[in-house]
């Protein structure tokens, strides 16, 4: 009941339509896919026709692949007003494109509130911060409800959108069907709230869970500064809870996951595979 993926960045540096049929055999179902870390293709702005979507489309389908998502990962609270426009336009552009991609979304972090997009927590998890980042979004999710795509945002400790709290407010206050949610359970935690990680992730499905579109599965190591983020089965999670509610709410959902090495990525998958198995 859960279709699980990868990250095609991830996967080992083979021709595109190689590598799609590998990440298949592998027993993967679909993929996370950012254009501009694909070898020989492009996520500029102007490249993005519609040619250049069905080829992919129909590379997928021959492979028996779905496209999660189309990262489009960057900052939507951008202070440079002539930086953020061409950053929306870059976001109108995946969505047009996914709409003939047939993707299932369109996915983003929330930003930081200066042109570096670099971490501060006090200026990062100000309320300022949220109203820059909400003003910059909607004009984005207006302009996924008219291509018919969702736009989802995943909340990362050390963005704008660092809580589950915070990204219920940005979905009540746009309020809107095409703004849904990517649960990365890991990139909810950090070093102040990691011991009582299960407690957070507890609160993001319950304050989340009808939002959420899609799940990101990676493992997480407490250091001594930092939360480090691995492949699953290398670190420190238990995804009882996580596997739990995907299979109980959300029939065939998409599940990626990240941070594994072509070496790893069996082990990540057999880990994850036998969390399923243990709850069905």
């Amino acid at each position: 009941m859960m279709q699980l993926g990868i990250r095609f960045h991830d996967t080992k540096e083979i021709p595109f339509e190689d590598r799609l049929k590998s990440i298949k055999e592998q027993g993967f179902d679909c993929v996370h896919i950012a254009l501009s870390k694909v070898p020989g293709f492009t996520a500029d702005t102007d490249a993005l026709n519609p040619g250049y979507a069905m080829y992919l489309r129909n590379a997928f389908r021959k492979a028996d692949l779905d496209v999660a998502v189309l990262g489009c990962y960057l900052n939507l609270a951008n202070p440079n007003k002539e930086a953020l426009k061409k950053t929306q336009e870059k976001y109108f552009a995946h969505l047009r494109f996914a709409s003939i991609l047939g993707c299932g979304m369109v996915g983003t972090e929330t930003g930081a509130p200066n042109e570096a997009y670099s971490y501060d927590k006090e200026a990062c998890h100000s309320k300022e911060a949220l109203e820059t980042f909400i003003t910059g979004l909607k004009p984005v999710v207006k302009c996924a409800e008219s291509m018919g795509v969702i736009i989802a945002i995943e909340p990362v400790y050390r963005h704008i959108v660092y809580d589950a709290k915070r990204a219920r407010e940005v979905l009540d206050r746009i309020k809107s069907p095409n703004l849904q949610i990517i649960f990365d359970p890991v990139n909810l935690l950090w070093t102040d709230n990691y011991e009582n990680r299960y407690e957070v992730i507890d609160e993001a499905i319950d304050l989340l869970g009808k939002d959420i579109a899609m799940i990101h599965l990676k493992d997480s190591i407490l250091m001594e500064d930092s939360v480090k983020s691995v492949g699953c089965g290398f670190g420190e999670m238990k995804y009882d809870s996580i596997i739990k509610f995907a299979l109980e709410k959300k029939p065939f959902i998409h599940a990626t996951l990240e941070d594994t090495k072509p070496e790893t990525a069996q082990e990540s998958l057999k880990c994850i595979k036998d969390v399923i198995t243990s709850l069905s």
